[in-house]
């Protein structure tokens, strides 16, 4: 029986390489054809209508709307010129230094970072920050990946990030941000030795050897500065939930109501929050709907019949010696590229969900596998929207951007591998 379910999990893997199935789609099906393989009844307990799809559904709740949340942020910031602002003053303060522009991109990209993930944070810091770093010398490939690097800096503080791994495998917010502040120096190292490495791997690109990667495209109307007590606005959450240990919608909520009334007339105030709300719901449609199948996937891999057919075979893989754990997954990084098993955003969360429930690791062991490899794919997988847009933007492929950053977050992981082991294992 185990052997059928990771068989239906290649299948599922395949179907999503090959862009066969929607990654949602196909995480869903997987769960079904989990659940039936499990000999799980129709209906009841432990059956494939009311426990998989009825409370595997809803299962990751709270990250949807810390999402959304999250995401109506990120339009707030746009709207309002927030995230314009930064951008542009630390551009102006770089002046034509191509590598202090280029740390100030990086700073602002792990700011916004914070704030909201995906392509919305790219577009925030990106398309403002990857002309401007252009056009001072710094190589296509290296802007785009500078800009990413960022985000992903910035992910250990990303408040809806915390949120799904809390949920997901059943620890405190707390635990989680305990594991997070120690992998955030890591990404941040990672990100600074990047620019400066990558600035002059190549030498300087003066910007009149190339075509601006804005030219192709209409140039966003320029917004009026927003005023620079509005620019604290990404660390009002983080000061709430770090400093005051405040939950994480009302730390994100806040954040939301400090952008708005230090940006806005209060006779406008009404009109901008249900614009940028509805704005919100657009952008957090793709990762909600995933997350959704996520949960129904977790639903399918914690029943009694999965747990029990696949415990043996992945006992037997699974490396229990410190040394060893740290090697194997650290040699298996590129197992979560393009939407790979490892991924944790496909079906790695199933795997996860497995080690956990078969007790081959603690949930705080799996919190530093998954976020290890999330480092790796929110900046280098070709498939991932945020690498995507951020390339194509740059005008360069993503598998190039894949190529120059990988290893810089390949270490990164192995620091977070390395973490695990000393302190969980």
């Amino acid at each position: 029986m185990g052997v059928v379910i990771l068989l239906i999990m290649a299948a599922g893997v395949a179907a999503m390489l090959t862009r066969k199935l929607p990654t949602a789609f196909a995480l869903v099906l997987l769960a079904v054809g989990i659940a039936l393989v499990a000999e799980a009844p129709l209906t009841g307990e432990n059956s494939l209508f009311d426990t998989v799809f009825q409370e595997g559904a809803p299962m990751l709740a709270a990250t949807m709307i810390a999402i959304l949340i999250g995401s109506w942020l990120g339009k707030l910031l746009d709207e309002t010129g927030i995230a314009g602002t930064l951008v542009r003053k630390i551009v102006e303060f770089g002046g034509d230094r191509p590598v202090v522009v280029a740390l100030g991109v990086l700073a602002v990209s792990t700011l916004v970072g914070t704030v909201t993930g995906s392509a919305p944070a790219a577009m925030l810091a990106g398309i403002i920050g990857i002309p401007a770093m252009v056009a001072v010398g710094i190589p296509k490939v290296t802007a785009a990946g500078t800009v990413l690097m960022g985000i992903a800096a910035g992910a250990p503080f990303e408040l809806p990030l915390w949120q799904f791994f809390s949920t997901a495998l059943e620890l405190p917010v707390s635990t989680v941000r305990t594991f997070m502040l120690k992998i955030f120096p890591l990404a941040m190292a990672a990100a600074v030795l990047y620019v400066l490495v990558e600035s002059r791997r190549r030498g300087v690109e003066h910007a009149w050897a190339l075509k601006s990667p804005a030219k192709s495209k209409a140039r966003p109307q320029r917004r009026a500065d927003a005023p620079w007590y509005a620019l604290l606005t990404p660390v009002v959450p983080l000061v709430l939930a770090l400093g005051f240990e405040f939950a994480i919608i009302p730390s994100m909520l806040a954040g939301v109501l400090y952008a708005l009334i230090t940006t806005t007339r209060p006779g406008q105030m009404s009109k901008r929050l249900l614009r940028t709300l509805y704005g919100g719901f657009e952008v957090a449609a793709p990762p909600i709907t995933l997350f959704i199948a996520i949960g129904i996937l977790l639903a399918a891999v914690k029943l009694p019949g999965a747990v029990a057919a696949l415990e043996p075979l992945v006992k037997a893989v699974s490396p229990q010696n410190t040394v060893a754990f740290v090697l194997v997954f650290t040699l298996l990084v590129p197992l979560c590229l393009y939407r790979g098993p490892l991924n944790i955003y496909g079906l790695g969360s199933g795997i996860a969900g497995v080690l956990i429930a078969a007790g081959i690791y603690p949930a705080t062991a799996v919190l530093g596998i998954a976020a290890s490899y999330q480092q790796v794919f929110g900046v280098s997988d070709p498939t991932s929207t945020q690498t995507v847009w951020s390339a194509q933007y740059a005008g360069v492929s993503p598998q190039q951007v894949m190529l120059r950053t990988l290893p810089y977050v390949w270490l990164v992981a192995l620091g977070g591998f390395c973490i695990t082991a000393a302190v969980y294992l």
